[in-house]
């Protein structure tokens, strides 16, 4: 299972609590980092990566905060965490890497190209619909 690293999954939290408040104006830091339990340090330094990568837009003052700088269903879950960590890849190998390197390799290779498939196919409105599934579904519904 690949479990990815904090700054990956804060960062998609993050991205995440702004598709579901989309169309309603800035966020506060503090209200996100309160909702999804997430350090607020943490969470100004993600946003500065993404505010770089051109996704999300920061205002600052008494009616600052920031939002999406695109609907989210025009943002993949690639483009957010590329944005904080850096293109997928599987790496390289010496020249003189042996038979076996090789295949282990081709194989991280496809898995690569596998998971970044999925990441690629997948929307910030995609993640905030099953959050919203998941959120109702906690809640013990029934008829």
């Amino acid at each position: 299972m690949l479990k990815g690293s904090a700054k990956g999954r804060y960062g998609l939290l993050l991205m995440v609590e702004l598709a579901l408040q989309a169309g309603r104006g800035p966020v506060l830091v503090a209200d996100i980092a309160e909702r999804q339990a997430l350090p607020i340090k943490f969470l100004r330094v993600l946003l500065g990566n993404l505010k770089a990568a051109g996704l999300v837009k920061v205002q600052r003052g008494p009616s600052g905060g920031c939002e999406l700088t695109r609907h989210p269903s025009h943002i993949t879950a690639l483009e957010v965490l590329e944005a904080l960590e850096g293109r997928f890849s599987a790496g390289s190998l010496p020249a003189e890497a042996t038979h076996g390197a090789r295949a282990i390799r081709e194989l991280w290779s496809r898995s690569t190209e596998a998971a970044r498939a999925v990441l690629r196919g997948t929307t910030l409105a995609d993640l905030a619909d099953r959050h919203q599934a998941l959120e109702v579904d906690s809640q013990g519904y029934s008829i």
